[in-house]
């Protein structure tokens, strides 16, 4: 009997082992790490929990989250969204709300930003393509407001400036905001239109899932539930080669030893880039040259254990002037930590790998950034622990869709295969979109079977 053979074993790949399951497809997963979850792997240092990153369950996908909330059972914490953006000095909602713009910027910058607006609105063609992520800025935000914030925001984060960047990470990543939503918060504050009126998004009053231990709940739950249900789950497993005849992928190797048939379905999340070298025979030289111009984002976690009840008042904050661009503390979440009167922080960084924030050679700054912001002191440090992540986000340079067309369209020949997930996919979805993806994935392979 054929069955679903999945490579990564994060919540993507887990989801899609599931869905596998309700056909009555037997499932074997094969990953990497020595744990399961990807990205939304739980990382035990010391007596404590880490995430990689702020993590945190939606409920968008209602068929997602009731699979995911009968799994996680009595673990299963609600938490009310409360997130900030630390910027010009003042901490603001996050997301940005329109009032947020009109309370922080100084009157005549606000007057020349708003102007900016009005004329983005006005001569914004939706049907003239945007040439990069910088002429896509402006045309959401006109010019003033994207050389006010948004230039040296994106240019710092991603370490490229936005004329580097495709104009379809903005199309996929930030928010409308328009001039629209500004008048209308400008109106109510001078009491011309009801506020009741002016409704600024579902995403302000979400209700996110957590655990006592963090995100590794929802992974470590799922994985047992594919577990008891007969699938099979080999971690230390890195594929070192996939086998194919042009036509079925027809097995793949890992530790030396050989897994699947051409009669098997596959399922792949590890990054594309990484897929694609390892087929065997080698794909034709475009394909592999295509592989090679796509890059991901590395990520490192700064992981402190502080000697404090509390350092901040929401779930997290969005910092642009730092070393760090987010830190959050899970504690506010419901994370269980120890000691008692303790609590932890998660600060993320973008960096690259073997670089002076990937080694912790910046720590110094990062407490002092943490210490000007007046969440904690370097006295205040107990433990300190480095979580890399060399595959955290893809990074849509200016091209990029024409390096991935090829790639993509190579792997549609293999009717027995789905690239899916952040990395399989190239793409950005949060936990419960990954999940649907691997859904989705398994879904497709079995009509395709049948």
């Amino acid at each position: 009997m054929s069955k679903l053979i999945v490579l990564g074993g994060g919540v993507c790949g887990i989801y899609a082992g599931l869905e596998a399951q309700k056909a009555d497809i037997p499932v074997q997963l094969f990953e990497k790490e020595s744990s399961l979850g990807g990205l939304a792997a739980g990382h035990k240092r010391g007596e404590n929990w880490f995430d990689l990153g702020v993590h945190m369950l939606h409920a968008f996908d209602q068929d997602v989250f009731e699979t995911c909330a009968e799994a996680m059972g009595e673990e299963r914490i609600e938490v009310p969204l409360k997130a900030h953006i630390k910027w010009m000095g003042k901490q603001y909602h996050y997301p940005l709300r329109g009032r947020d713009i009109l309370s922080g910027l100084p009157p005549h910058k606000l007057i020349y930003c708003m102007a900016g607006l009005i004329i983005a609105e006005i001569i914004n063609t939706p049907e003239v393509p945007d040439e990069d992520a910088e002429s896509a800025l402006i045309d959401l935000y006109g010019e003033p407001l994207y050389k006010f914030f948004f230039e040296g925001f994106t240019h710092r984060y991603w370490g490229m400036h936005p004329q580097e960047l495709s104009a379809e990470f903005i199309r996929r990543k930030m928010p409308r905001l328009s001039a629209v939503d500004v008048f209308k918060n400008l109106l109510s504050w001078l009491k011309v239109t009801n506020p009741k009126d002016n409704r600024e998004g579902a995403l302000r009053f979400e209700t996110l899932h957590y655990s006592k231990t963090g995100t590794e709940t929802l992974a470590r739950r799922l994985a047992q539930q594919l577990s008891v249900q007969g699938g099979e789950i080999s971690s230390d497993s890195a594929i070192d080669q996939v086998f194919h005849d042009g036509a079925l992928i027809t097995g793949i190797e890992t530790s030396g030893q050989r897994f699947g048939s051409a009669d098997d379905l596959y399922t792949s999340t590890i990054p594309i880039t990484e897929f694609i070298p390892r087929m065997n025979p080698l794909p034709p030289a475009e394909v592999l040259t295509a592989a090679k111009s796509l890059s991901y984002k590395p990520m490192v976690v700064y992981a402190l254990l502080v000697k404090k009840d509390r350092c901040m008042d929401a779930l997290y904050t969005y910092y642009r002037d730092c070393i760090f661009h987010r830190v959050g503390e899970p504690k506010n979440a419901g994370l269980e930590v120890k000691p008692a009167g303790q609590t932890t922080l998660i600060v993320e960084m973008t960096c690259e790998v073997g670089d002076a924030k990937w080694t912790g050679d910046r720590f110094e700054e990062v407490v002092a950034d943490l210490e000007s912001e007046g969440l904690c002191k370097k006295a205040d440090i107990v433990e300190k622990h480095l979580i890399h992540s060399r595959y955290a986000y893809p990074i849509f340079k200016k091209g990029f869709e024409t390096h991935l067309d090829i790639i993509q369209k190579y792997l549609s020949r293999f009717t027995n295969l789905r690239s899916t997930g952040r990395q399989g996919a190239f793409t950005y979805p949060n936990m419960h979109s990954a999940m649907r993806m691997g859904a989705d994935a398994a879904t497709d392979l079995l009509k395709n079977r049948s």
